[in-house]
């Protein structure tokens, strides 16, 4: 499957990606995560220590030149929109605990619909994650999709907003499936986060337009403390897991 997960920032996002992405692998299936939010924090919720150690591929400039046949920091200059990326997933992708991973980053420039080395690079690793990779590929995306495009986007098995019980992560899972719609994905499905209870599930149940929701992660104090401790989530928060599976189970249809 190819999966990517959105939401409002803080919502959680990436504690059911990092979770998700350990529960595909207790399942059997090869898993590669992907950090696509320019805000990158997989990797901490996936239990790295040596964040430093994680350079996004955005950042990697003299790759970004190689590929593309730019000069770095200049703009304005020809480049190749259809760079070599199929091998960036085998060279560069870390492991822990058996799962896959890689960031992206972002492309920090003024204005919108940069269309810049970084960005083209960017774009093409994540068609061919999408489009040619045999494994589950996992990807924590922001709320915009900036990485997606509608010939990626086709590929993609299941978009999933994540939401907390307030009206502005809501609102946010309004526009993300707007957007999915505008790039034809074939679903577009809710996880709610942090609820406490029946009434916050039907809260956010009630007001996600009728998308299909895949089930709630309970606010759980250990998964707070995952995150002060730098561990992985699935590993401290049995809650988390529990909710992962489950939401796994109807994710694949089991």
């Amino acid at each position: 499957m190819k999966i990517a997960i959105s939401g409002k920032g803080g919502v959680g996002k990436t504690t059911l990606a990092a979770t998700l992405a350990y529960i595909f692998k207790e399942k059997g299936q090869k898993v590669l995560a992907i950090d696509a939010d320019p805000d990158a924090n997989l990797a901490g919720a996936l239990g790295f220590t040596d964040l430093k150690g994680l350079t996004p591929i955005s950042e990697m400039k003299e790759l970004v030149a190689e590929r593309t046949g730019s000069q770095p920091g200049s703009y304005g200059t020809m480049f190749a929109i259809n760079p070599k990326v199929d091998d960036l997933p085998d060279t560069l992708a870390k492991e822990i605990n058996g799962v896959r991973f890689m960031t992206l980053g972002g492309v920090k420039k003024g204005g919108g619909g940069c269309v810049c080395p970084e960005s083209v690079m960017l774009k093409s690793i994540v068609m061919n994650l999408v489009l040619a990779r045999d494994e589950v590929v996992i990807m924590d995306m922001e709320a915009g999709l900036e990485h997606l495009g509608r010939a990626t986007s086709t590929g993609v098995d299941a978009l999933i907003a994540v939401a907390e019980p307030g009206q502005r992560s809501l609102e946010t899972c309004r526009t993300i499936k707007k957007l999915g719609a505008d790039l034809r994905m074939k679903r577009v499905c809710v996880v709610g986060n942090k609820t406490r209870g029946p009434a916050d599930e039907e809260f956010i149940a009630s007001n996600v337009d009728g998308l299909e929701v895949l089930g709630f992660i309970p606010y759980a104090q250990s998964i707070v403390d995952a995150d002060r401790l730098g561990v992985s989530v699935y590993a401290n928060s049995p809650e988390a897991a529990a909710a992962a599976r489950e939401i796994h189970r109807k994710l694949v249809r089991e």
